[in-house]
């Protein structure tokens, strides 16, 4: 048998070399002289191949004498090198025709002999371990050589094992190399794995779930790789949604736990695909299409609602069924889940058809999450990981921003600032949230996209209970580091001020407070002492001394402007809520805040006056404001002094 298997190897390789360099004789310059060819067809023994009919002598194919297993292996371990040289040199010069059509009839030779009767089960055997792999390599050579190299593992999925098979292509996707930049190699290894799927027939979670690891693993390094070959990264979705496919019609042959499991695996695989697919940057947004709607259909076999999507009810759901308590290291493959669960809601969003396709009511869900705060904020924890990403584009965002507007209208009732029920564990993801939105304010290039975004801020910042916004905005003040994003801040906390001021005074109210509860007189949560730990935060940097202008102008001046009128506000009132008027706070806003700050810029003015440069220019034009309201500080505090 052995003899026979080393035959059948010999003759495949003599065909081969046949194949490649009968033409590569007439074709000087080509893949005949690469070194790793040479090396590949390079033994130290030499048999002549009996029976052969041509008697030219450069046909005979070197191999090791011998008849024993080993020796079997090492001749099909030639094969492999043998090929990997020949898709090696396609790849490395992807202009070369000739190195193109040398390649495409080498790889058809090789299917053609794996198709042959004459090969018995343990030829196949033996082949099966390494050329399903080296006929993947091809695939990225031409849209011929993919094609081949599909239905050579289509002949192995067909005559081998099924179990065998799923290791074996599982094992060529974990072990892709340098492989992993070249998208069309997967392609016929993911085709294989979804015709192998449907084929298996004991342990159908534990397999499936291994084989999905290493899927979802090998999309997530590709989608992390620069997108160059659009049509290449689509065909590798494609072959990820017939795994899909694949683990659908496997659940349906299954019922009771198994049936459960699988379909809560199968409603993880889809959400973290879709994440995946929104990945690439140079995507148009509709070319998703036909993806998200395909995976969109998968929702109501699995159990998947919009509602528990952009919740997340429904992914921690599908995960505590599929996730041991000692498998934590199984979520590293499924770490974009709950992203992919916001996308779908997203998409839906943008595309009726992925509605259709989910058979979801979008506009009930929407109408949900208006009238239920604590859902709402769950939503806003969920989509900030849509804003946060650097791989997702800006279309996305927008559409994100927008749906983050429809959610929270800006009519929001102030009955919750009633409410006694605690919401303090939504408040860090609501945080999170705000500085997500922030980055998108900061660095959309769409001023569109920038108005809405502070549009959207300020809405979600009104959703917070009075209770908790001051520290919230505390918070995003002091981890702020971007003086224009700190300006803003702050004077959003001067406009809270004045609103929760005209709310005690009952000045203003119908113009100012609108839509606000009126609540006790003895309420200040931003009145507070807290409101000059920001200003000193500003004007008296935790590194010492005064802060860098005109660097940090914009801060400097919203620090000002808020002191000036937390002063002119206590003392109209003839209050001290804020402790500013206390002699102590007095002499140290003068001594440690305003008079060092008026020695640098005015330096610095004086330095920058007489200078015609467009800097000096700048910085002049920069600190006339914060001159004007420093002075102004400084006569208020004296007053008081």
């Amino acid at each position: 048998m052995h003899n026979d298997k080393r035959d059948i190897v010999v003759v495949l390789r003599q065909e081969l070399r046949i194949v490649l360099f009968g033409k590569v004789h007439q074709q000087p310059g080509s893949c005949q002289s690469h070194p790793a060819i040479t090396k590949a067809l390079t033994r130290r023994h030499v048999v002549e191949l009996r029976n052969s009919s041509t008697g030219d002598p450069e046909l005979n194919i070197p191999i090791e004498a011998g008849g024993d297993p080993k020796e079997s292996e090492t001749l099909v371990l030639d094969l492999i090198n043998f090929l990997n040289s020949i898709s090696e040199v396609s790849l490395s010069d992807p202009d070369n025709e000739d190195a193109k059509s040398n390649a495409f009839e080498v790889l058809s030779q090789v299917y053609n002999y794996v198709c042959s009767p004459s090969l018995d089960e343990a030829t196949v055997d033996l082949l099966s371990f390494e050329l399903p792999k080296a006929a993947s390599r091809f695939g990225g050579v031409s849209e011929k050589c993919l094609e081949i190299a599909d239905k050579v593992i289509d002949r192995f999925v067909s005559v081998c094992n099924p179990r065998d098979m799923l290791s074996i292509l599982c094992d060529a996707l974990a072990s892709s190399g340098e492989m992993i930049k070249v998208p069309s190699y997967f392609v016929p290894l993911l085709s294989g794995i979804a015709k192998v799927l449907v084929s298996i027939r004991r342990r159908h979670f534990e397999q499936v779930k291994v084989a999905v690891r290493i899927v979802l693993n090998v999309l997530k390094v590709v989608s992390s790789e620069p997108d160059d070959e659009n049509t290449e990264l689509k065909d590798l979705f494609k072959g990820a949604l017939s795994i899909a496919t694949s683990i659908h019609a496997v659940c349906t042959k299954l019922d009771g736990g198994v049936n459960k499991k699988l379909r809560s695996l199968l409603a993880l695989y889809v959400l973290q695909v879709m994440a995946l697919g929104s990945f690439r940057k140079c995507y148009k947004v509709s070319n998703s299409h036909p993806s998200v709607t395909q995976l969109s259909s998968f929702f109501p076999y699995c159990g998947l609602s919009y509602l528990g999507l952009i919740t997340g009810s429904d992914v921690d759901r599908m995960t505590s069924i599929v996730v041991g308590e000692d498998e934590d290291d199984f979520m590293s493959c499924l770490s974009h889940v709950k992203l992919g669960a916001s996308l779908s809601v997203i998409w839906g969003h943008i595309y009726d058809a992925a509605v259709v396709a989910a058979k979801e009511d979008l506009i009930s869900v929407k109408d949900e999450l208006k009238n239920n705060r604590t859902k709402r904020w769950q939503a806003i924890g969920m989509l900030k990981d849509v804003l946060a990403s650097v791989n997702l584009p800006w279309q996305l965002k927008k559409h994100t921003i927008e749906f983050l507007l429809c959610i929270i209208d800006g009519n929001i009732s102030q009955k919750y600032d009633d409410e006694h029920a605690d919401c303090s564990s939504y408040m860090p993801s609501i945080f999170v949230a705000l500085q997500a939105v922030q980055k998108v304010i900061m660095y959309a290039s769409d001023a569109e996209l920038r108005k809405k975004a502070f549009e959207a801020f300020k809405r979600i910042l009104a959703d917070v209970p009075a209770s908790q916004r001051f520290d919230i905005l505390k918070a995003l003040i002091t981890n702020s580091d971007s003086s224009s994003m700190t300006a803003i801040l702050l004077d959003i906390l001067k406009r809270e001020l004045h609103m929760e001021n005209c709310q005690r005074t009952g000045v203003g109210r119908n113009n100012e407070i609108t839509n606000r509860e009126n609540k006790s007189c003895q309420d200040t949560h931003f009145w507070t002492a807290s409101v000059l730990e920001l200003v000193e935060f500003v004007l008296r940097p935790s590194k010492g001394g005064p802060p860098t202008v005109p660097e940090h102008g914009d801060a400097v001046l919203a620090a000002l402007n808020l002191y000036r009128f937390v002063l002119i506000t206590e003392s109209t009132g003839k209050t001290n809520y804020t402790e500013a008027l206390s002699k102590s706070n007095l002499q140290k806003a003068y001594n440690e805040w305003l008079l060092p700050l008026r020695t640098l810029v005015t330096g610095i003015m004086a330095e920058n006056k007489s200078d015609y440069d467009q800097f000096a220019v700048d910085t002049v034009c920069t600190l006339n404001p914060v001159e004007l309201v420093l002075y102004r500080c400084i006569e208020l505090v004296e007053e008081k002094l």
